[in-house]
């Protein structure tokens, strides 16, 4: 567990804000790039000070539940976008939708100074050894981990990449090797549920042939409902899709 402070904010694109934080305890923090999960620990409307349990390991989550009510910080999931060593900093970038979101609300609000608190976990992209090529589908949610990937990829990766964002302005330039397609699927005030237009999109694809590893993730009915169809209708083995809910439409995160 390290506690860190905000340095500087960016705009990336109108619905996605990078956080930058600094600080010595950045040192003790494990970066393991592609998809890694960080706890992020933010402090509650009208706490004057970051309070964070302190423990060995895991056993964070036993103290964490055993602290006063007024006394527990926020936390959510996040995954790291750079590290630098060097500088001790680090990005972490937010998908915003909205100030009342406690998290979405900290980035879009957060000035240099304020504090955070971090614990790194692992990551769950794990391509199996004789994977022909790569599926990789996502929400806006899933956009710093799929971009992690790719930006991270060995240049003879192939794989098809299909990430749903608001809108538009929120494409960007990335660079990835030359065997990966990356598909921008904006919604553009579309409606439905973040995540459909994705589903829908991937499920009519013209899809390569051979055995693929998949990492899906976004809203629970993307990565539930594309694993259902890859085993069912494409024959894709179990064992090479990687499917993670980060969040439930209609349901509130852990307070």
């Amino acid at each position: 567990m390290v506690r860190a402070r905000v340095v500087r904010t960016e705009r990336t694109t109108p619905n996605f804000v990078t956080v930058t934080l600094g600080g010595e305890e950045l040192a003790d923090f494990e970066f393991l790039g592609l998809d890694q999960c960080a706890r992020l620990f933010l402090p509650r409307e009208g706490q004057e000070r970051l309070r964070l349990p302190q423990a060995a390991g895991n056993g964070w989550i036993a103290k964490y539940y055993l602290m006063p009510s007024a006394e527990k910080p926020l936390f959510r999931n996040y995954t790291p976008r750079r590290f630098d060593a060097e500088r001790l900093e680090l990005d972490i970038e937010f998908a915003v939708h909205g100030s009342r979101a406690p998290a979405s609300g900290w980035a879009l609000n957060a000035k240099e100074g304020d504090e955070a608190g971090l614990f790194a976990e692992g990551y769950y992209y794990l391509p199996p050894e004789d994977a022909d090529w790569q599926l990789l589908v996502g929400d806006e949610s899933a956009l710093p981990a799929l971009l992690s990937i790719v930006e991270q990829a060995p240049e003879d990766l192939r794989a098809e990449v299909f990430l749903e964002v608001p809108e538009t302005a929120d494409v960007r330039e990335v660079e990835v090797p030359d065997g990966v397609n990356l598909h921008w699927l904006p919604r553009d005030g579309g409606g439905g549920v973040p995540g459909e237009l994705a589903l829908r999109t991937v499920l009519a694809a013209d899809l390569p042939a051979g055995t693929p590893y998949c990492f899906v993730a976004g809203e629970r009915a993307l990565p539930t409902g594309l694993r259902r169809e890859l085993v069912r209708g494409r024959g894709v083995p179990k064992t090479h899709i990687s499917f993670i809910g980060y969040w439930r439409h209609g349901a509130a995160a852990y307070k």
